[in-house]
């Protein structure tokens, strides 16, 4: 794998913050007055150059229920 030029690192540091914290990247991205479509384009840009990154947080969107009776 080639180097990462600075904004490559830039995008991904804040891709593995997001995931560190177990985030949305909605929420991540307004929390750290980020652009949401930019971070979303550099994470598919990073994937296209074959650079691994973290996987997303995704909260539940379902949530099981037991109805007792």
């Amino acid at each position: 794998m080639n180097e990462l030029t600075s904004t490559q690192a830039y995008w991904l540091g804040h891709l593995f913050h997001a995931s560190s914290r177990q985030q949305p990247l909605s929420e991540y991205a307004t929390q750290q007055q980020l652009d949401l479509a930019s971070l979303l384009a550099w994470e598919k840009r990073i994937i296209v150059q074959g650079i691994s990154v973290p996987p997303r947080h995704r909260p539940a969107r379902f949530v099981a229920v037991e109805v007792m009776q």
